[in-house]
């Protein structure tokens, strides 16, 4: 167990283990407690239009029961956060932020908001249970549940005698599903999916197994690849910008950083020789310049190799090998395409 914005989390458990837990998602399913993670909602006249100029994304691409990644970001570009948008209607909107920035979410859209908007935290009155993996479908319709969902779409089922927000997301690059119950419903909900996805040869997965396969995945950890001295185009998520909207926060120096260029981009490091970079290493060319810094490593257990996320040069190119000083020796590494593994969302 360890701390974790304030919450007590697993980091693994003793029957399994990281590597164990990391695999049944890759191959099976596993069910993650991630109830830390926040959660607000938006509610008025016109909070689909406030949101559309204090978030980075276009909330206009998506319609009612759909959802979408995006951020919040301050006037000078940093990333206070980046969270999912769900789209119940556009007087109504839900969010969930990571857990240690909801507080400053909340705080950022309720100094922007016009009179008539109201913004709630809700942190402690959903639980969050994410449950991944090739067989996460299975598991769901053994209990009666529709799993009809597209990708980012989400709807309101009952599981176990309680209804719930059924979100098609995720944070492991598997087919998988995110389930909000009501806090006082939580545990039992939980009781009943880890009951059933026994039967799947499935199991309870902690935070380390999260970690190794988001970096798998090239998925951004705020703090580590997002941050206030980090933009989303230094983080390779322009993506999640909606860059023809007229405005929203931070949006002159991340069009000014656009078109000027970052100096620095986040890529995918893979491990040439033995070695697990970590954040925070010293990227070198091979002559020896500094060139980048480490934001994660970790083994992967999928390809039983050294990997890492590193913010680089913007003139390093996919292919390119360079050095990662891991304690004062040299590993090899070659910039990849991302994601590490393939993707399987859809």
């Amino acid at each position: 167990m360890a701390d974790f914005g304030g919450w007590l989390m697993p980091i693994d458990y003793p029957d399994t283990g990281v590597l164990i837990e990391h695999t049944a998602v890759r191959e099976k399913v596993g069910i993650f407690d991630v109830s830390h993670l926040g959660k607000a909602s938006v509610r008025g006249p016109g909070a689909l239009e406030f949101l559309n100029s204090a978030l980075t994304n276009d909330l206009n691409r998506i319609v009612d029961g759909q959802a979408q990644y995006t951020m919040i970001c301050n006037e000078a570009g940093g990333v206070i956060d980046d969270l999912i948008v769900y789209r119940n209607s556009a007087q109504d909107l839900f969010l969930v932020p990571n857990a240690s920035n909801t507080a400053d979410v909340v705080a950022a859209l309720q100094k922007l908001a016009p009179a008539g908007i109201e913004i709630k935290n809700l942190h402690e009155s959903f639980g969050v249970i994410a449950i991944q993996g090739p067989k996460s479908a299975a598991v769901l319709e053994t209990l009666g549940v529709d799993t009809g969902l597209d990708y980012m779409s989400f709807a309101h089922v009952t599981i176990a005698g309680s209804t719930v927000i059924l979100c098609r997301t995720g944070y492991t690059g598997e087919f998988g599903f995110e389930i909000l119950p009501s806090w006082s419903q939580a545990e039992h909900v939980w009781d009943t999916l880890v009951t059933v996805m026994r039967e799947f040869d499935g199991v309870v997965c902690g935070l380390g197994a999260r970690d190794t396969l988001r970096t798998e995945m090239g998925y951004p950890l705020h703090g580590h690849e997002l941050s206030l001295d980090i933009t989303p185009v230094q983080a390779n998520a322009s993506w999640a910008v909606g860059w023809k909207k007229s405005d929203f926060t931070g949006a002159d120096v991340l069009r000014k950083e656009r078109t000027d260029g970052a100096g620095r981009i986040l890529r995918g490091l893979k491990c040439i020789g033995k070695g697990i970079p970590r954040g925070g290493m010293s990227v070198k060319s091979a002559s020896g310049v500094h060139v980048g810094e480490v934001t994660s490593g970790t083994f992967s257990p999928t390809l039983k190799n050294g990997i890492a996320l590193a913010l680089v040069a913007t003139n390093l190119e996919i292919g390119d090998q360079l050095v990662v000083d891991i304690r004062g020796r040299d590993c090899e590494v070659e910039i990849v395409k991302l994601p590490f593994v393939p993707s399987h969302v859809r």
